[in-house]
């Protein structure tokens, strides 16, 4: 799998959005799961929400199966779970959190 960190991309406006990109080895085009949100897209899901992620190995152990977990975030997909099948995944911080400036106003006009 291949990890391209805080790419960036610029809105309209000229403010910098930050994207954690997994994908294939192999070059070429293939689906993309997206998500964008406030949560930041570095925050370990293992590592922040401890009993949340205790609960969920013992209610769902299929959920973190085939995976070593290294990636797997707070609502969002699990890449390496997705890159070997040949898709995408594309994590971007939403404006004014995790890795991208700017203020957060979720329901804003301008982000809803």
């Amino acid at each position: 799998m291949r990890i391209d960190w805080d790419v960036p991309i610029t809105m309209d406006d000229g403010l910098v959005l930050r994207a954690d990109v997994y994908r294939p080895v192999r070059a070429g085009k293939c689906p993309v799961i997206l998500s964008y949100g406030p949560y930041g897209k570095g925050l370990h899901f293992e590592d922040l929400y401890t009993d949340q992620w205790r609960r969920m190995l013992e209610q769902h152990p299929d959920v973190p199966a085939g995976s070593t977990n290294k990636y797997a975030n707070w609502e969002v997909v699990d890449p390496e779970k997705w890159v070997r099948d040949g898709y995408a995944c594309v994590r971007v911080d939403s404006r004014g959190a995790g890795r991208s400036p700017g203020f957060l106003d979720i329901w804003s006009a301008r982000e809803a």
